[in-house]
């Protein structure tokens, strides 16, 4: 990765409070005297210091963390990151009162993100996204998921992915790719959107797979998206390539997204302001995660919540991310977004600091290697300035990050 340098294999972390999200544990898994133990990149002891074998230290490389909180490094599970331009003329033409027709008829919208994103070559789409991937690494990131859908033809959206996969290169972070095709019509498609399905699966799923561009398939399954039907269609084109889905869904209305996910084994299903108990069952009976994202429920002013109680009651695992987009979430916080899913939504403190760490790593089928402190996992570290693990949550506007560690380097 560029610019890191090259370190000693064996690094440990004392004199530390730990928050370690272990399942086996109870609540944030909390030691109040800890350490955490990495070597080359992995950590290899995290619990209490008194347990450390001595002769760990040998040779190692020793933060003293004088008495700070560490957590997993947060993930941000959900992203649109990689984007050209912004949307802020809209926002202000919303303000002012313009409806969402009006907007699109002035070439708003998605249309408008397509337009700037086919116009962008691949070195500019990274030049842009570079801060806003910065934004999250400075609040102690050290996963971020980032899907296309702005490109919707196979030159555009394979571009994004490529850009998206060199962010992994030019950061300390790891990238995992998403491709969304069916994430909205293009304005070649002429409304054919069957047609346009057909591409999806019979052109550019397949050649992205062949080049290695994405870790996942995604779509939009709502009335002004693609429907049911036509998500299942991509979905059997995914399988058939190897490739894990997810699905924003039930977004604005219910149409049953969130058990048709659930049916193909998603590894989560996003949005989900409208999806029903039964829905809420499949879910889980699939142990596909609901990532909340309060950004985008904020930003358009939404009135209905997602069904909390009925995950629960269900035992569905619950993420939080910042769904960072031009048009509806823009949004480059987990740590204002896990606030917003605990004052909108009234998410717990611990369901929102499992949601950025735990449950984030399993949304990207990636909870063998991260989203706890666990040996064998990588040493994804955030080291903070906090009383309590409460005030990440609590707080709007204040980075309390002491210090960020991704597979053992800072």
């Amino acid at each position: 990765m560029a610019g890191m340098d090259q370190k000693p294999s064996v690094q440990i972390w004392k004199n530390a409070r730990l928050a370690s999200f272990r399942e086996a544990d109870q609540g944030l898994g909390i030691v109040e005297r800890g350490a955490v133990a990495a070597r080359n990149g992995r950590i290899v002891f995290a619990g209490p210091q008194a347990e450390l074998p001595a002769e760990a230290e040998a040779g190692a490389i020793i933060t003293d963390c004088e008495g700070r909180w560490i957590t997993p490094g947060l993930i941000d599970c959900h992203t649109h990151l990689v984007h050209a331009g912004t949307r802020a003329n809209e926002f202000e033409m919303r303000l002012a009162g313009a409806t969402y027709e009006e907007v699109a008829r002035a070439g708003g919208g998605i249309v408008s993100s397509v337009k700037s994103l086919r116009a962008a070559s691949e070195d500019e789409l990274v030049a842009q996204t570079l801060p806003r991937l910065d934004a999250l690494i400075n609040e102690g990131v050290t996963t971020v998921e980032i899907k296309s859908g702005y490109g919707l033809d196979l030159e555009n959206e394979a571009k994004s992915l490529r850009a998206a996969r060199r962010l992994g290169a030019e950061r300390a972070v790891t990238i995992r790719t998403t491709f969304l095709g069916a994430h909205a019509l293009p304005p070649e498609a002429k409304g054919d959107k069957a047609s346009y399905i057909a591409k999806v699966i019979s052109e550019m799923l397949p050649a992205i797979a062949a080049e290695n561009l994405a870790d996942a398939v995604d779509g939009f399954c709502e009335g002004i998206a693609f429907s049911p039907g036509e998500i299942a269609q991509v979905f059997e084109a995914a399988k058939a390539h190897g490739l894990p889905v997810k699905l924003h869904a039930d977004q604005l209305s219910n149409l049953h997204g969130a058990a048709l996910a659930a049916s193909f084994g998603a590894l989560s299903v996003d949005h989900l302001e409208y999806t029903d108990e039964a829905g809420a069952a499949a879910m889980a009976r699939a142990g596909s995660v609901a990532v909340m994202l309060p950004g985008a429920y904020y930003f358009i002013r939404e009135k209905q919540k997602p069904p909390l109680e009925a995950f629960r009651k269900h035992g569905v695992k619950l993420a939080v991310a910042t769904d960072s987009n031009p048009g509806t979430s823009p949004l480059t916080s987990v740590l204002l977004a896990m606030n917003m899913a605990a004052t909108l939504f009234e998410m717990t403190v611990e369901e929102c600091l499992a949601g950025t760490t735990r449950e984030a790593a399993r949304a990207l089928g990636l909870l063998s290697e991260t989203g706890t402190l666990e040996a064998g996992k990588w040493a994804d570290l955030a080291i903070w300035d906090i009383e309590s693990p409460a005030e990440l949550v609590y707080r709007m506007g204040f980075n309390p990050l002491h210090a960020r560690i991704w597979r053992g380097q800072s």
